[in-house]
């Protein structure tokens, strides 16, 4: 359950942050690549994709404790790995762009 808490504590900042940057977002001289994603549309897509893993996951978890048919308990323990690793991996990212942020934040001007 402590891990649903932290989940959900960093989507929310996710989000937040997404937010933030998304409004503070200002228009480029330069004209973009066509079709290219933006960060802040990257970033979103991966913690949405992070959440649907462990929703699935936790779904699977939950039908596997009911005892329900076709279920394998390998496909369970498979299930939670890959939610736990792109959870790691999300949150690296997230310590990696705060880090990166702080950075220029303190270069002098």
């Amino acid at each position: 359950m402590t891990q649903g808490v932290q989940f959900n504590r960093l989507m929310l900042e996710m989000r937040a942050m997404q937010t933030e940057a998304m409004a503070q977002a200002k228009p480029v001289a330069e004209p973009e690549m066509a079709g290219a994603p933006s960060f802040s549309e990257m970033l979103g897509q991966a913690v949405d994709k992070v959440h649907e893993t462990q929703q699935a996951s936790s779904q699977l978890a939950s039908a596997f404790e009911m005892g329900q048919g076709g279920v394998d308990l390998t496909d369970v323990m498979i299930a939670s790995q890959k939610a736990s690793v792109s959870f790691q991996a999300l949150t690296q990212v997230r310590n990696k762009v705060v880090q990166a942020y702080q950075d220029i934040m303190q270069m002098p001007v």
